[in-house]
């Protein structure tokens, strides 16, 4: 009888929860009707940036709350101030930028649109709550930066950690063992180290210095200063409010009140009239673009087999999900060109491959440009060499062409908690993969070889893609990460660019006008609560986000190193550079 009248009682909620979604919809969509008129003349763009920006469109969620937690995309910014710029209705940008969750690729796409919409001769305020770096990055590009008196600017450099696990883990009798190709292939190296390789140290210290380079370029241009003059600023940060005022870091000492009245002196307005970004995209998406159609296909996260949730960033790339959307933009008669999105590190080496062998059959069918974004390295990079032209941010991170394989031996572990394991087999190697005891030297052998195999064909593919030969290949290869700018310079990148840039060289393979408007449409589309709600188990839910939130906090699990194949072709690392 309990069991019976929960059942009712968890119907009528769930039912409630529909009618309130119902509801809400049905509000909305009344309102879009009126969307002629939802932005006023002399508006104000509010660029409030917080939290993640992603590369696929955020969920459609009718309900406040939950819409406005729903992320926004780095196209969708990238759209609206382009669309911005050329609006009369649009007079300014507000830049109000908060713990942006972006990595520099995309930061540099959203500043450069920024800039893109000042050469409209609009002006472009920003003011600033606690930023670090990557907000501070950004707020460059504004004509004014205002900051609250008794906020900090946490401006004081770039640094990167890494984590090393293995001493850890020994203690609970757990040990780690990795193989791989290239001697810059460190992804297992948090697992079986206790301190960096010098070839890692390398990379991590060109890293720093390329981005730490660019960051002081772009904050000199912005703050019309010397790049010396930026550097030494910086050397004496965090700074206090007035400490900022005073070195020119900022222009102004505001609260967010003063600072729409600072907007409002220079529009010339008695009362700020706002739009803020949602609205303005949700605007521009219900008056449809003009122009020929290219398919915008994301591939978003790390590299796995199989399906279920490939269109959750949370869940990153998964190849039958792909594959089915590479299939879909290839046979839509209306789409006329396509251009694929990449920001992944990686992952599972068959998954890779049977991404790739569809990208190329998509190039076949349409003109194909690959963008990469923050980062499109190892498997990343694998599914990027179709042939086709590939376009970087200087800062994204690429490369690492290189394979790994790790295998956890827990029998220490088991020992210390009473845990025994028998083991039946039938072949020498069948139990190569258990984790009750190491792998014995012919196992090692025959994993060797598999590895090899599959780097082996790595290369081959880089350099048939890359019309070069092997030889060329093999010296910037061995797992090695490269800058996009670095690529560009060893002939693993064709042009250097975001959005405009890849528009602009699938145009011309399109043989589509250069001053025609494209359409850009996105796959995968924009996703309803419904769908959501349905599309995986609580279970899997939870699983999902804990593995996210293990990862974005520096701490790596054990199965990102043993899918089905055990081989990966994976970045070293998840680098943050803070």
């Amino acid at each position: 009888m309990r069991k019976f009248l929960l059942g009712i009682l968890c119907g009528v909620i769930l039912a409630g929860i529909v009618l309130v979604v119902l509801a809400f919809a049905a509000i909305r969509t009344a309102g879009e009707r009126q969307t002629v008129a939802a932005v006023a003349p002399g508006s104000t763009l509010m660029l409030r940036l917080e939290g993640p920006v992603g590369e696929t469109l955020g969920d459609d969620m009718p309900i406040p709350f939950f819409e406005s937690q729903s992320p926004i995309s780095i196209v969708e910014i990238w759209s609206a101030l382009r669309t911005a710029a050329k609006d009369d209705r649009i007079k300014a940008v507000a830049l109000m930028p908060r713990g942006v969750g972006a990595g520099w690729a995309k930061l540099a796409e959203i500043r450069a649109a920024i800039e893109g919409f000042k050469k409209s001769g609009k002006p472009v305020y920003c003011w600033l709550r606690t930023p670090g770096m990557r907000e501070y990055y950004l707020a460059a590009a504004a004509d004014k930066i205002y900051l609250a008196e008794q906020d900090f600017l946490d401006v004081k450099g770039l640094a990167a950690e890494l984590s090393f696990y293995k001493g850890t883990l020994g203690k609970i009798g757990v040990e780690v063992e990795i193989e791989h190709m290239g001697k810059y292939k460190d992804a297992g190296d948090a697992f079986s180290r206790d301190s960096s390789t010098p070839e890692t140290r390398e990379v991590i210290d060109a890293m720093l210095d390329h981005i730490y380079g660019t960051a002081v370029q772009a904050i000199a241009a912005g703050r019309k200063t010397t790049p010396e003059a930026v550097r030494a600023l910086i050397d004496q940060g965090p700074f206090i409010g007035p400490k900022a005022l005073k070195a020119g870091l900022v222009d102004g000492l505001v609260y967010e009140d003063q600072f729409k009245d600072e907007l409002e002196k220079k529009l010339g307005q008695s009362e700020l009239t706002a739009v803020g970004l949602r609205t303005y995209v949700r605007e521009a998406a219900s008056k449809g673009g003009k122009g020929s159609s290219v398919a915008w296909i994301v591939g978003s996260g790390a590299i796995t087999r199989g399906h279920g949730g490939a269109f959750d960033d949370a869940d990153g790339i998964r190849s039958e999900d792909f594959v089915g959307l590479l299939r879909q933009a290839a046979n839509d008669e209306g789409i006329k060109a396509a251009i694929v999105r990449v920001d992944s590190p990686g992952g599972d080496a068959i998954a890779s491959d049977e991404i790739l062998r569809e990208m190329k059959l998509l190039a076949r069918k349409k003109p194909l440009v690959i963008s990469m974004s923050d980062v499109a390295a190892s498997g990343g990079y694998y599914i990027a060499a179709t042939g086709d032209p590939i376009v970087a941010y200087p800062n994204t991170i690429t490369g690492s062409i290189g394979v790994v394989y790790g295998k956890p031996n827990l029998k220490g572990l088991y020992d210390k908690i009473g845990l025994k394991k028998e083991i039946y087999q039938r072949g020498k190697n069948a139990a190569f993969d258990s984790d009750y005891g190491p792998m014995t030297p012919a196992a090692r052998a025959a994993l060797r070889e598999g590895i090899a195999f599959t780097y082996d064909s790595f290369l081959e593919r880089v350099a048939s893609a890359r019309k070069m030969k092997v030889a060329e290949v093999a010296p910037l290869a061995q797992g090695r990460v490269w800058m996009g700018a670095e690529g560009k310079d060893r002939k693993l990148v064709d042009e250097l660019g975001g959005v405009d840039k890849a528009i602009e060289m699938v145009k011309t393979k399109a043989k589509i006008g250069k001053d025609e408007p494209v359409r850009l449409v996105p796959f995968p589309p924009r996703r309803n609560l419904l769908s959501r709600l349905f599309s995986k188990s609580p279970e899997a839910a939870i699983e999902s986000r804990a593995k996210v939130w293990l990862t974005q906090h520096g701490f790596p699990t054990l199965d990102a190193l043993t899918p089905p194949t055990g081989v990966l072709r994976l970045m070293p690392y998840r680098i943050e550079i803070r």
